[in-house]
């Protein structure tokens, strides 16, 4: 059995307001990648694939892959337009003899050894599943105009994480065909925000949950920036 995760990194993070991009803001001293790819390389996972932003693949490879000693980075490559362009071109640079493959946001640095674990064990039972928590708060479905809508149950909602993994041959295939059909899905309406989606449009497979963290959020502003800082002191001062 052989296992890639695919990180992405390749956003502008243009919320931050910063000359630095998200990606390579540091956190208690360190680059906010540097936290996933640090979760991954000490987990079962045996590859790591990194999409970045066009021309950071030498500064990537030198300031952090190198630097910090990650061994299991088998492939940087360069991002595309949207979010699922890179996750297409992350995982043509895997293996081809890779069985599984975890899709995980760089700028979602609380990924645990103990989530990446059982997302495997989900992914070997059902071949598709995605990390995510209960909502805590009730939410509206809005319309066009800006008015409430409708209310879902809230026992039956879900805030989606990553990673979201697959077997590998199903979703590399379900992007290639995405790639081809992106202008007839734009055309729709249809926007592809997240892995899960390809596989619900394209088949009739049914995507596992698997309850991760609240910890487990992704770091869009400089409010994130603060409280992940006052998580990983309060980490260390646990663990110290």
């Amino acid at each position: 059995m052989k296992t890639v995760a695919i990180i992405l990194a390749a956003g502008s993070g243009s919320r931050m307001k910063s000359d630095v991009k998200k990606q390579y803001m540091e956190i208690c001293g360190k680059p906010l990648i540097y936290y996933s790819i640090k979760a991954f390389e000490e987990s079962i996972i045996d590859d790591i694939v990194l999409v970045v932003s066009r021309g950071d693949i030498e500064y990537v490879r030198n300031e952090i892959v190198q630097k910090y000693g990650f061994d299991k980075v088998t492939a940087i490559v360069e991002g595309g337009l949207a979010r699922y362009h890179s996750v297409r071109l992350g995982l043509m640079a895997a293996a081809p003899d890779t069985d599984y493959a975890f899709i995980h946001d760089g700028a979602r640095p609380f990924v645990t050894k103990e989530i990446i674990l059982k997302t495997l064990h989900a992914v070997k039972e059902y071949g598709a599943c995605v990390v995510g928590m209960p909502v805590k708060d009730t939410i509206k479905i809005a319309d066009d105009k800006g008015f409430a809508q409708s209310t879902p149950d809230r026992e039956h909602t879900w805030q989606i994480q990553t990673p979201q993994a697959f077997t590998y041959n199903m979703i590399l295939e379900l992007y290639k065909r995405l790639d081809i059909e992106e202008g007839e899905l734009m055309s729709k309406g249809i926007h592809i925000t997240d892995d899960a989606m390809v596989v619900e449009y394209y088949t009739d497979k049914k995507v596992k949950l698997v309850e991760g963290s609240y910890e487990n959020f992704k770091i869009t502003t400089p409010e994130d920036i603060i409280l992940a800082e006052a998580i990983i002191k309060g980490a260390a001062g646990k663990n110290g």
